[in-house]
């Protein structure tokens, strides 16, 4: 049985969805899963300040890795809807909500769920 609080089963979640997306974005060395886990570590303590924050976790993991990511490597994810013009990042919306997604600003298209970019960088898999 498990005995995990919501608030460890949010944190689960979320990291697990991030790693999927730097995984299929082929970015999942062990630099960047420490990002991921820097940024869980932190995240705990804000959602132990703020509980009713416990749903926006995965948006808020995402975007703290797509920030560090860009600090240390560069632009990530890369969005794979525009084909022309400078190669950007994609963002993560709502910035502060439930059920995030990657989204092209400069298109104005969602892309995937945080967590959902495999089946966008690898069709078919």
């Amino acid at each position: 049985m498990d005995h995990a609080t919501p608030l460890e089963q949010a944190l689960h979640v979320a990291r697990a969805l991030v790693l999927a997306d730097i995984a299929a974005g082929e970015v999942a060395d062990a630099d960047v899963v420490s990002l991921v886990e820097d940024s869980v570590t932190h995240r705990r303590w804000w959602v132990e300040q703020w509980p009713e924050g416990v749903d926006y976790l995965a948006g808020l993991v995402a975007q703290d890795v797509k920030d560090a990511l860009l600090e240390k490597y560069g632009r990530w994810p890369l969005c794979p809807v525009c084909a022309h013009g400078e190669p950007h990042a994609l963002d993560v919306e709502p910035e502060l909500g439930p059920d995030p997604h990657w989204v092209c600003s400069e298109a104005g298209v969602r892309v995937a769920a945080v967590g959902g970019l495999g089946p966008v960088f690898h069709p078919g898999r």
